[in-house]
């Protein structure tokens, strides 16, 4: 299968610090990726470069065919790819309905600042496709309520809702439970994917709950010191030595409750 995502070689310097090497690697469409690593591994550097936050230092980054390395990250979100923050990019000011309203006219408005001035935001077809983002991620009860009051689990869903109001083929989510709680975290990832998968939308999602990793990624790429250490389905690359020494604790964990020998 042709991939829709490619990296060749991929690296990001900052002084004498390297921040990311050496990544190879193809996503073929549908797929789910998880992205692990400890703070400082490099998944943010890498997210970042594929979505034009970052220019590569070396390397190439191409999607579906096209030559994409070091575009300006507006340009890479036309073309197809975009992407939610940690933090929630919402207007607290407005409404739910409001908020997606504006990000759907600003996704179909015409490149430039007077193209995103004069986006119809209240035209019958940026109503329409608000509405059905807000009935697609399930936040409908809270439709006419200001953002700022909204709880933190459906000011993640509205985010991850703005960031596809674009129709974007690929969508990378950074940390998507971060500050939900437990109870919460399955619901919710359980709304987003069932919403991206209904789009045929390729996913790659930051994430440092394992749980989380396990339960909806197809496939796991591991980050430790800027490069990949472990790639393929859930199961193999978390039992992976590596991976459970600096990544998820678990053999720390293991050695922690093995019984002392005299």
């Amino acid at each position: 299968m042709t991939a829709i995502l490619s990296v060749r070689d991929l690296e990001k310097t900052f002084g004498s610090v390297v921040a990311a090497r050496d990544i190879t690697l193809d996503v073929p469409p549908d797929q789910t990726v998880g992205i692990i690593g400890a703070n400082g591994a490099g998944k943010t550097t890498f997210v970042n470069m594929i979505t034009g936050h970052l220019r590569p230092s070396k390397g190439a980054i191409s999607f579906e065919g096209q030559d994409i390395t070091g575009r300006p990250s507006r340009e890479i979100t036309r073309l197809g790819i975009s992407r939610s923050f940690q933090i929630a990019q919402i207007f607290p000011s407005l409404t739910v309905f409001e908020n997606m309203s504006a990000a759907t006219a600003i996704a179909r408005a015409p490149v430039g600042f007077f193209g995103y001035a004069t986006a119809p935001v209240e035209s019958p077809q940026t109503v329409a496709e608000a509405d059905a983002a807000i009935e697609l991620f399930r936040i409908t009860r809270y439709r006419d309520a200001l953002a700022s009051t909204l709880p933190q689990g459906v000011r993640k869903l509205l985010d991850i809702a703005m960031a596809v109001a674009g129709s974007p083929r690929v969508l990378l989510l950074d940390e998507p439970t971060s500050g939900i709680s437990i109870e919460e975290k399955f619901d919710l990832m359980d709304v987003v994917m069932s919403a991206l998968k209904s789009r045929r939308i390729t996913v790659l999602f930051v994430e440092h709950d394992m749980e989380i990793v396990e339960r909806f990624a197809d496939r796991v790429l591991a980050f430790s010191d800027g490069t990949v250490i472990a790639d393929g389905p859930p199961a193999a690359a978390l039992a992976d030595a590596r991976v459970q020494e600096l990544i998820s604790g678990t053999k720390r964990a293991a050695a922690a409750q093995a019984p002392a020998h005299a």
